[in-house]
C-alpha cells in the first residue's frame, strides 16, 4: 500500500493530468491511495468568489465562478469521450452546491463561506483524473473525502476527528480495496458532523495524504511537484537552490514551522507515528533521486533559507511599565487562539512584547484592539521574515544586506530577521 499525493500544477493541464496517467501506469498491481488537489490557479479564483459574495456582489461571484466552471468542463471535453456525460453531470452536481450558496446573502462567517466554496475544487479535479484514468484503462475508485474525514467545526483549520475519520476509513474505503487497487480522491478537506464543508489549512493536501498514510498503514507516501527535490530554498526567488536528498523528520518540521512551502506543517507527525517515510518527486522526471525523508539523523546539510513577505509587526507596551508577567502573556496566547492567529516570532522584554504575524487584516485588527486593553499598540507592516537554519556568517551578511532590520532572534541553528 502506498499513497501519492499530486499537487495543483501536476494536473494543471490536458497534458499534465495525461502525465498523471503515465506515472500511475509504472506501479502496476500496487495497491494505491492518490489524493489530487485542486487544478493550478484554482483555489485563488474560488477565494475571488468567496471574497465577491462576502461583500455582497452576488453578479460578479457567480461571474467568477462561470470561469471556474467552464474551464473544467473544457478540460473534461479535451480529456474524456466515453465517460464525458457521467463525469459533466458529476461536475454539475458539485456546480450546485456552490451556486446554491452564491444565490443567497451571507449570514454567517467569513471563514464558514470559504470552506463551503473553496472545498468545490478538490472534487472538481478528482473527478476529471479519475474519469480520465479510468477512460485509459487504469481502473480506480473514486470517493468523496467529505464522507470519511470528520472534522470539528473551526473552518479554514479545522481539527481531524481521529476516531470517527478512522472507523470511516476502516470501514468504507478498505473494503473497496477487495475489487480495486487504486483509489481517488481530494485533500484538503473534511466534514463536520452537521455536514458542513472544512478545509485543513492551506497545502493541507499532504496532511490528507498523510492522514490515509497513517491509517491505512502505508508502505510509504509519495509527493509529486514540479521540483527536482525538496530544495534549500524557494527556487522560484533562488535560482542557485540546492537539492536536499536525504532529510529527517524534525528537520522537515523545522522548515515546515519556519513557513517553508515544500511540505505542510502537520504532515509529518502522522508518517512519524508510525515509521512511514515520506518522498518527494518530480512529476516532470520521475527518474529523478527526489527527497527521502525518515527517522534518522541527517548530517552536513546546507543552509536552508525562508522567505514570509507580507508580515506584520504588533508592538506592545505595559500600560503603566510594569512588568509585562504571567498573566498579560496568558491573557495574550488566549486572544491568539480566539482570533485564531500564530506568531511566526515572538520576543519579549522587561515591559514590552513584540509579535510578528501574518499580515491578514482582519485577524491582525481585531488581535490590536483586544490587545489594547492589556497594552499600548502599535502595529507596523510591509515587513519580510528571513529564516535561516544551519546559518553561517556570509549567509547572513548576503541576505540582510541593504535591508533594514526590525528585529532579530538568533539560536546556534537558526536565525529569524524581520526586516523591510
Amino acid at each position: 500500500m502506498n499513497v501519492f499525493k499530486f499537487g495543483g500544477a501536476s494536473v494543471n493541464s490536458v497534458e499534465r493530468i495525461k502525465n498523471v496517467a503515465d506515472i500511475v501506469k509504472n506501479y502496476p498491481g500496487e495497491k494505491l491511495l492518490i489524493v489530487i488537489s485542486a487544478m493550478g490557479k484554482t483555489t485563488n479564483a474560488l477565494e475571488k468568489v468567496v471574497n465577491a459574495f462576502f461583500e455582497g456582489k452576488k453578479e460578479e461571484a457567480l461571474e467568477l465562478f462561470t470561469a471556474v466552471k467552464q474551464s473544467h468542463l473544457t478540460t473534461a471535453k479535451y480529456l474524456l469521450v466515453k465517460n464525458y456525460n457521467r463525469t459533466e453531470k458529476q461536475l454539475n452536481d458539485f456546480f450546485t452546491e456552490v451556486e446554491w450558496l452564491l444565490y443567497d446573502k451571507p449570514v454567517r462567517e467569513y471563514d464558514y463561506y470559504y470552506d463551503q466554496v473553496v472545498c468545490v475544487g478538490e472534487l472538481l479535479s478528482t473527478a476529471i483524473v479519475s474519469a480520465y484514468l479510468n477512460e485509459v484503462a487504469i481502473n480506480n475508485t473514486w470517493i468523496d473525502v467529505r464522507d470519511i474525514i470528520r472534522t470539528d467545526d473551526n473552518f479554514r483549520d479545522a481539527t481531524i476527528n481521529w476516531e470517527e475519520t478512522q472507523d470511516n476509513v476502516n470501514n468504507s474505503i478498505v473494503p473497496l480495496y477487495t475489487d480495486t487497487n487504486i483509489i481517488i480522491t481530494q485533500g484538503f478537506i473534511g466534514c463536520t458532523d452537521e455536514n458542513e464543508s472544512t478545509t485543513l489549512g492551506r497545502e493541507g493536501s499532504d496532511y490528507t495524504a498523510a492522514v490515509f498514510a497513517n491509517m491505512l498503514n502505508a508502505t510509504a507516501q509519495t509527493i509529486w511537484k514540479d521540483v527536482e527535490s525538496v530544495m534549500n530554498a524557494d527556487p522560484k526567488e533562488f535560482p542557485n537552490a540546492k537539492p536536499i536528498h536525504e532529510l529527517n523528520y524534525d528537520e522537515v518540521i523545522e522548515m515546515a514551522y519556519y513557513g517553508a512551502q515544500v511540505i505542510h506543517p502537520k504532515t509529518i507527525k502522522p508518517l512519524q507515528n508510525k515509521g512511514i517515510p515520506l518522498y518527494v518527486k518530480c512529476f516532470l522526471n520521475p527518474a529523478l533521486q527526489g527527497t527521502y525523508i525518515h527517522d534518522e539523523t541527517v548530517k552536513g546539510l546546507p543552509p536552508i533559507i525562508v522567505i514570509k513577505q507580507n508580515q506584520a509587526l504588533l508592538h506592545l507596551h505595559s500600560h503603566d511599565y510594569s512588568f509585562v508577567g504571567e498573566k498579560p502573556i496568558s491573557r495574550l496566547y488566549e486572544l491568539l487562539a480566539e482570533i485564531k492567529i500564530k506568531p511566526n516570532l515572538l520576543q519579549s522584554g522587561a515591559v514590552s512584547l513584540m509579535l510578528c504575524l501574518d499580515d491578514r487584516p482582519d485577524k491582525i485588527e481585531n488581535l490590536a484592539m483586544a490587545a489594547a486593553e492589556l497594552f499600548d499598540v502599535q502595529v507596523e507592516k510591509g515587513l519580510s521574515l528571513l529564516t535561516i537554519r544551519h546559518y553561517n556568517a556570509t549567509i547572513l551578511e548576503e541576505m540582510t544586506s541593504g535591508k533594514q532590520i526590525v528585529l532579530k532572534q538568533q539560536s546556534p541553528e537558526t536565525v529569524q530577521v524581520l526586516m523591510k
